[in-house]
């Protein structure tokens, strides 16, 4: 007995003005989201502006319309507004960032060594990304640095007090700040 539907290998056929559609409508879709789509506030006010840029000049502003007047006063007001809360408080001393990934390694016998330096780490802003224990000989507490991290090394070292400073060797991570703590500094 034979079905009166005959099938055959092909599977389902779409006509082709629908797949046509179909195509248009993606199209259409992606480029007005590409058009209007929502923008990131940091790379729209980074596109070139430059943060340092200089006033404009008092001699140009004098030359124009009076209805531009009215809407410059409203721009200066928010613009000295917005510059009133950007501005830090003066310190003595430069803040300096701490922007290096850092990992932290117990090489002594004391329990909770590199968790707490971690923690202590942590409040003082630095990103720690790893925490265990090191197996070997280190002489004393030691901060490893790839070569283009010496000054955030500096700067960890001093956060931590340890005088030992050394470049990063194999098998340390050379993208990130490496401590080791042996507990004799």
């Amino acid at each position: 007995m034979r079905s009166a539907i005959e099938r055959d290998e092909r599977g389902l056929v779409l006509p082709s003005w629908l797949v046509a559609v179909s195509a248009a409508a993606v199209v259409l879709a992606l480029v007005g989201f590409a058009v209007s789509g929502e923008r990131d506030p940091q790379v729209v006010a980074s596109d070139g502006a430059d943060p340092t840029a200089t006033p404009p000049d008092p001699e140009k502003q004098k030359k124009k319309e009076p209805a531009d007047a009215k809407d410059d006063a409203k721009t200066d007001r928010k613009e000295d507004r917005a510059s009133k809360r950007e501005r830090p408080e003066p310190d003595d001393e430069p803040v300096e960032r701490r922007t290096a990934y850092v990992e932290v390694y117990n090489n002594s016998g004391i329990t909770g060594l590199a968790g707490e330096t971690t923690a202590a780490l942590q409040d003082m802003g630095w990103p720690v990304v790893a925490t265990d224990n090191w197996y070997g000989e280190i002489p004393a507490d030691t901060v490893y640095h790839p070569a283009g991290l010496a000054g955030q090394a500096e700067l960890l070292a001093a956060d931590l007090g340890v005088a030992r400073i050394m470049p990063s060797v194999a098998p340390m991570r050379f993208d990130r700040l490496t401590v080791i703590l042996t507990g004799s500094g």
